[in-house]
């Protein structure tokens, strides 16, 4: 079950901060060094200043973050909501030629204890979490909500939606730079918020986006009872954490494949290379960019697929035998052998490449296709690889087996803005 409340949301006061256009900006694990200055750039009062502040000689960014947080809220560029609220939030956009809808709503999700029932698909990273718990304690605040997906058999969000919401003016109203259009409405009535709260006790919930900042939440909350003790408040504003609910519906929720860049060896061996391959696929190439893509995404649902881009040419890695799976990844569960990226991982990556995955400093990722396909072109010591979108029902299996998948396994479209609304933490 899962343990959701209204809050008094911080956000922006239009008449101090100017349009919201210039004051929102992406979650902060999606955003380049390039669109950092873009955003920086924007308005001195765009909420990446908070969100990811650049770095600068002899100052504590985390402590400086903590300082303009404050300075804001002081100076009235920040406001805090007088009553607790909940947040329905729709995001209109288009994807592959498609015009799209996602309905959700924002609220605090109780952490994952007593009773609370969150399931996570990933594996996090220590320098992550690090960097997002220095954040958290200098601004006593959740700046970003993790994104969360629940069933919805009783449909929940779209009888709020019909109900409560049609013919409201939104709260909020902005299109991004990827000409998504993000509405927000808040939701103070009593009669829909114990509707919506009583609704979610029956779901149980899974962490789409956000584990590190979710694994963080726990961390703090701990710290804090490990320092209050006997006066620890169960129901205490950091027992929970800032979150974006939506429900496994696919007509709204869009998963797209994180695909890979890798930088080779300077000993790579391309003859050796092909070799090893058609140890374990069968090996086609395709010439035409178009028809790879097509033929990419089709083969996705009856077999394990992987794409390939080195030198114009493009290929198609088919793997031969499923039981080749059984042996190399004999210590994983069958949902996590089943997935492409593990199969990238364990067979080219570690079997053939004898390099490890998890490597930042030889592997990129993007979902964007395009961005490595002119990588490749301008840089010919690396090599793409593009996958398939993990299946919702494959992260739902993961996760409720409480295994991992790998990291940077999926990425959800459109992201939910950071800037919209802001937790702040009670002072204690």
């Amino acid at each position: 079950m899962a343990q959701i409340k209204p809050f008094n949301a911080v956000f922006y006061n239009e008449s101090k901060s100017g349009d919201w256009s210039s004051l929102v900006c992406p979650p902060y694990d999606v955003i380049s060094p390039k669109e950092q200055d873009y955003y920086h750039s924007l308005s001195p009062h765009n909420f990446i200043h908070i969100l990811l502040r650049k770095d600068a000689p002899g100052e504590n960014k985390y402590q400086r973050c903590g300082v303009v947080f404050r300075s804001w809220l002081k100076s009235k560029v920040l406001v805090q909501a007088e009553r607790p609220a909940v947040y329905f939030y729709s995001q209109q956009y288009i994807i592959r030629g498609e015009k799209k809808v996602r309905l959700g709503f924002i609220a605090l999700l109780r952490l994952g204890d007593k009773g609370s029932a969150v399931f996570g698909h990933e594996n996090t990273r220590s320098k992550a979490k690090e960097d997002r718990l220095k954040m958290l304690k200098k601004t006593n605040a959740n700046l970003s909500p993790i994104f969360v997906v629940f069933k919805d058999k009783k449909r929940l969000i779209p009888r709020v939606f019909e109900q409560y919401i049609i013919g409201r003016p939104p709260f909020i109203d902005v299109v991004d730079k990827e000409k998504t259009r993000h509405l927000l409405w808040r939701i103070e009535d009593p009669v829909m918020l114990e509707f919506i709260q009583s609704g979610m006790k029956k779901e149980d919930v899974f962490i789409a986006d956000g584990h590190h900042r979710y694994e963080v939440s726990c961390v703090y909350r701990d710290e804090m009872a490990n320092k209050l003790k006997d006066k620890f408040n169960e129901d205490a504003s950091f027992n929970y954490t800032l979150s974006y609910f939506t429900s496994t519906d696919q007509r709204g929720l869009s998963i797209l494949p994180i695909h890979r860049l890798l930088k080779l060896d300077k000993d790579w061996d391309i003859n050796g290379f092909f070799k090893s391959l058609k140890k374990y696929f069968d090996v086609e190439r395709i010439k035409d960019k178009e028809k790879f893509f097509f033929l990419l995404a089709k083969s996705g649902f009856s077999e394990h697929v992987i794409g390939m881009y080195k030198d114009k040419n493009y290929w198609l890695l088919r793997l031969k035998n499923i039981r080749i799976l059984d042996k190399a990844m004999s210590d994983k569960p069958k949902e996590y052998r089943s997935l492409d990226v593990s199969i990238l991982n364990q067979l080219i990556f570690r079997d053939i490449l004898g390099c490890s995955p998890e490597d930042n400093e030889i592997l990129r990722y993007s979902p964007n296709p395009e961005e490595f396909i002119e990588a490749v072109n301008e840089d010919p010591s690396t090599i793409a690889f593009f996958l398939n979108p993990v299946k919702i029902d494959d992260i739902l299996g993961v996760a409720l087996r409480g295994d991992k998948m790998p990291p940077k396994s999926t990425y959800f479209y459109p992201k939910v803005l950071s800037g919209l609304v802001i937790h702040k933490h009670e002072a204690v």
